[in-house]
């Protein structure tokens, strides 16, 4: 297919503050002068809030990321998840065409986006709401025939059944995702014949459409405001032990062995300060211990995912050292960075997104 840029162009594109920020944030995941492998998330990201890529934006993109605007072009041409002209304002409809779905109805669903939407794919309704397209294999061929809509699976379609859907988005409601002809997830037509004992009652429906119920308005664009999602080991924006896990070994006092070699981290740190005549390897780092908490005060701990670069996962990290609140972040030295970085999976992400300034902005009520 000939990909090209659409022949009505807007005259300028700027992101959100929102998502300017997080524009940001992923560039900062990358080391210096490497902020170019942003490209595929950000452009996604432009694609979010307007719902297509227009040049202006991809220009955005490549300004952002000092390249060449031939450069992210390539990009948004090559990847066919990059709409490069205009979508409808409701949903776009990817509608699987591949063998699986071809066999199963494929034709008779495209049949009805060509009288509900538009006679040609790409094309917007009337009213502008929706577009359409066929595309390859979406990996759903257990439940074909399928099509996409917005971020969900619609399964085990029927054309009648894919018409209803798209009246339900025309009149804003948004149709429950996933198997379409009552079944829970894959299993076959007729009825489980083994595995008949799998758990189902914690959801009534699988967990793919049960998520997307939860949230209630998946094909909503991205706008940056959206409360983050959680992922399921993570409760209350903490990290929950998985079940069965060994407690941490406990860390040996200051005074006694760190390790088997009877050897103190000061006994260590003390020995490798004591550096040879003419050694030219650099002095290690100082470490000094800040002031850790047992617990949050008052049992209310600050929400330390607010600081640019803390998650869930590392926001437990955090709890689990001793810290809860931001003004224990803002009042950290030098020595006691060192001191937090060394315990931490990726060094280095204190300083480079400077949490301690974030954090006493943040203690203020910034």
């Amino acid at each position: 297919m000939l990909r090209r840029l659409y022949h009505d162009q807007p005259e300028t594109f700027a992101f959100t503050p929102e998502n300017q920020k997080w524009a940001e944030a992923q560039m900062k995941k990358f080391p210096e002068g490497r902020q170019a492998s942003a490209i595929i998330p950000i452009l996604w990201r432009a694609q979010e809030q307007e719902g297509w890529l227009s040049r202006p934006a991809i220009e955005h993109v490549a300004a952002m990321l000092d390249l060449a605007y031939i450069r992210a072009l390539e990009v948004a041409s090559f990847y066919f998840m990059f709409q490069l002209q205009p979508v409808g304002s409701i949903a776009h409809i990817q509608v699987c065409g591949t063998l699986s779905c071809m066999i199963c109805g494929a034709e008779d669903l495209i049949g009805v986006c060509k009288d509900k939407i538009a006679d040609q794919p790409h094309a917007l309704s009337a009213d502008g709401k929706f577009s359409w397209e066929e595309v390859e294999c979406l990996g759903s061929c257990a439940n074909a025939p399928m099509a996409q809509i917005g971020k969900d699976y619609y399964e085990d379609l029927t054309a009648e059944r894919l018409g209803e859907i798209i009246d339900e988005l025309a009149a804003g409601r948004v149709p429950t995702p996933g198997p379409q002809n009552g079944r829970f997830a894959a299993e076959p037509l007729k009825g489980l014949t083994s595995l008949k004992d799998y758990d189902s009652g914690n959801t009534k429906y699988n967990a793919s459409a049960q998520l997307a119920t939860d949230i209630g308005d998946t094909v909503k664009r991205i706008d940056g405001t959206e409360v983050p999602l959680l992922t399921p080991w993570v409760k209350d924006g903490k990290a929950a032990k998985p079940k069965g896990a060994k407690p941490a070994a406990p860390k040996p006092a200051a005074d006694k062995p760190a390790d088997g070699t009877g050897v103190t981290k000061q006994e260590a740190v003390a020995k490798s300060k004591a550096k040879p005549t003419g050694a030219t390897n650099p002095d290690p780092v100082v470490e000094t211990a800040p002031e850790t908490l047992s617990a949050p005060r008052d049992g209310a701990a600050d929400d330390l995912k607010k600081i640019s670069g803390v998650g869930p996962k590392l926001e437990g990290v955090l709890n689990e050292l001793g810290f809860w609140h931001f003004d224990q972040i803002a009042k950290w030295t030098e020595t006691e960075i060192a001191w937090v970085d060394s315990r931490l999976k990726f060094k280095g992400r204190i300083t480079r997104d400077d949490w301690m300034a974030q954090a006493a902005a943040l203690a203020k009520g910034k």
